[in-house]
Formats: structure tokens, sequence, C-alpha cells
């Protein structure tokens, strides 16, 4: 029985000290990132470089697996009309690999977050794509929210949906 979920977070337009409490408030040994683009011309406190670094020196590893589970893939045939598919993204080997490595780190209890730009995890991947996979394999999921709270996955997907009349497809 794993003691820690696989934690997702964004880091929006927080400070680097608080971006720092928080993940040490849950933990955080490993800091996976999955921006396609790392880098933030507003927040270059979060660009691919200088978080590794910042990381570094409070004891956290840096994984940056852009390439496996980024929210915009370079492989061309993952869009539909210019927007990816995460139907079709779901099936690609290098998805399916990401996704294994954290398998295997769930597996191990490392304590490790998945890190996006958006602070709500309403608005990412994370939560859209990357968690609904994870979760499907029995792994237990939490967001950090944009307050600093966690949310369980179904919660996360309820707020995604929304009291729609049909409720919102994503």
């Amino acid at each position: 029985m794993n003691n820690h979920p696989l934690y997702t977070i964004g880091h929006g337009n927080r400070k680097a000290e608080d971006f720092l409490a928080l993940l040490k408030e849950y933990g955080i040994e490993y800091l996976v990132d999955v921006r396609s683009v790392p880098f933030s011309r507003f927040h270059p406190q979060f660009n691919r470089n200088a978080l590794e670094s910042f990381l570094a020196q409070h004891g956290i590893r840096y994984v940056f697996m852009s390439d496996e589970l980024g929210g915009r893939p370079k492989d061309v045939s993952c869009y539909i009309k210019g927007k990816v598919d995460y139907d079709i993204l779901k099936t690609k080997e290098f998805f399916k690999s990401g996704i294994e490595r954290l398998k295997t780190a769930y597996n191990k209890d490392l304590n490790l977050a998945i890190m996006c730009s958006e602070r709500n995890p309403c608005e990412c991947h994370r939560s859209k794509l990357i968690a609904p996979v994870l979760t499907a394999g029995n792994i237990i999921v939490k967001h950090i929210d944009e307050q600093g709270k966690l949310k369980d996955h179904a919660t996360v997907i309820n707020e995604i949906k929304g009291p729609g009349l049909f409720g919102n497809t994503y």
C-alpha cells in the first residue's frame, strides 16, 4: 500500500518561495515538469534551468517529462484542426512510456508532484489527460489547487464538468 498519492501542482504566478513552501508542506521529493514549453516570460523563476537549480538547492529533484507527457506534443498526428486530441495522444507510445514512469514512481512510493503552468487544476491537461489515465490504473491522484489545498481527482472532474445541462466534455 502506498503512503503517497501522486500530486499535481501548477506554478501560476506564485512566488518561488511560496511554491517551494507548498512542495515542502506536501513532502514533495520529485517535481515532474510536464510543460510543453518550460519557459515563462512573466515568471522567469519557473523557467526550466532556474527552477531546476532552485529546487536542487532545496533538496527536490527536478524531472523533465514534456516529451512524454506535455499537453502540446510535437507529434502532429495528435492534433485535429489545430487542437490536441487527448484520445489520440493517449494511444501514443511516448505518452504510455511517460505514464509507465509515473506508475513506477508511485509503486516505489516516491513522493512526487506533476507540474504544469496553470494554478487551477481544472484548467490544465494534468487533470484532463494525465490524472484520468493514472486513476484508471488505480493510482491515487491529489491536486494541489490554486489556494494550495488538496482536492481529490473526482472533485476536480466534477468541477470541470460543472452543473451544466449536459456537462462539459473535456
